[in-house]
């Protein structure tokens, strides 16, 4: 009885073990992970050369990997036990805290914030000493800086970069606006803060500029029909719900042109032609572009506005415009500090350095 047991026991596992792989030979094919957001390794070529060097064998593993049958589930699966039966804190460094998933930033790495502070210096050396314009620096916190301590994981030494700088900066002025958030402030399942969350730190930025705070009264939060799944959603692979995602509306707005100049398209400032985007975020002003400029027909001023940002200045800016004429954002992520000059001019704007924590402690993308 035992020796047939053993030996339906064996038939079964070979059966899987051929089942799997001509899963992995024959199966359907993958192209991109919606949940990670990533291109999903493909099935290597099968050449003579790479056969004998053991290339095609490393590139098959990750290969067999990535299209694994059902591997979402197993995933899942894994994250689940590994968080709530073996306990621990964080799963491919991301813990939920208060509902919120939380990317654990640790620790601080000064000399990500000496390149990006090199990069400030440079751009402030080679167009903003001589030109006359008004400097101010903020930092964005990610969301550790309001859930970590408290929820025992490990977090960076904020005060350590916030000080970093205000003394690496001289010639701007600090403006702190982590008092004018929390963490409810942030999407749960995402790195971003929620626009219509925004106008108290709009305010604050406003009133450094000096220039007139945006007013609740005059937006519409206006939900978008898609739900919204964010980054981190996909990463921790635990189970999260959507989220819904708004946009702040205005008649000010509506009237605003947005000039893409890596392409030369004129867009609206929030771009529903994105809601099909794998990520929903890219609603806010394209997603990810090098250089953008609004232009208000509206402003009360003929002010301009020059922001040097990350992604977080994408739902930020439209509360900003109201009364500049023209705000311009720029990404020295995706374009270098010496191009600049071909397309701004540095005359007296205002310019506002808007990065956020996640950016600053892993600067190697500024460029």
């Amino acid at each position: 009885m035992n020796k047939k047991i053993r030996t339906v026991g064996v038939i079964a596992i070979v059966a899987i073990w051929a089942l799997l792989t001509a899963f992995s030979w024959f199966g359907p094919k993958t192209e991109i992970s919606e949940a990670e957001r990533r291109p999903l390794a493909q099935m290597p070529e099968i050449k003579a050369e790479t056969l004998l060097n053991g290339k095609f064998m490393s590139e098959f593993e990750d290969y067999s990997l990535d299209q694994f049958p059902l591997r979402d589930t197993f995933r899942q699966v894994k994250s689940l036990f590994h968080y709530y039966v073996l306990g621990q804190k964080d799963n491919n460094d991301i813990y939920i805290a208060d509902g919120f998933a939380v990317k654990q930033e640790y620790p601080y790495n000064p000399e990500s914030v000496g390149h990006a502070l090199g990069r400030f210096n440079y751009l402030y050396e080679k167009y903003l000493r001589e030109s006359g314009s008004n400097i101010f620096v903020t930092i964005v916190p990610d969301k550790g800086y309001y859930l970590g301590q408290e929820s025992g994981h490990l977090t960076m030494d904020y005060e350590a970069m916030f000080e970093g700088f205000r003394t690496g900066m001289p010639w701007a002025e600090f403006v702190d606006i982590t008092d004018t958030l929390d963490a409810q402030d942030y999407y749960r399942t995402d790195t971003h803060w929620r626009q219509e969350n925004l106008l108290p730190t709009a305010a604050k930025l406003c009133e450094a500029l000096g220039v007139t705070a945006p007013k609740a009264e005059d937006f519409i939060p206006t939900a978008l029909e898609r739900p919204f799944y964010g980054v981190y959603y996909g990463q921790a692979a635990l189970p999260m719900d959507p989220e819904t995602m708004y946009v702040m509306e205005s008649d000010l707005l509506k009237n605003c042109t947005v000039l893409d100049w890596e392409s030369g398209k004129q867009n609206a400032v929030y771009d529903l032609n994105k809601l099909e985007s794998k990520d929903l975020y890219d609603v806010f002003l394209s997603g990810s572009r090098s250089l953008l400029t609004i232009e208000n027909p509206n402003a009360s001023t003929n002010k301009e506005l020059i922001i040097f940002r990350d992604s977080f200045g994408s739902a930020i800016a439209p509360l900003l415009v109201q009364n500049y004429a023209k705000v311009t954002l720029v990404d020295i992520r995706y374009i270098q500090i010496d191009m600049l000059g071909r397309f701004l001019e540095f005359t007296g704007q205002d310019v506002l350095f808007l990065y956020s924590t996640l950016v600053l402690n892993n600067s190697s993308t500024i460029k």
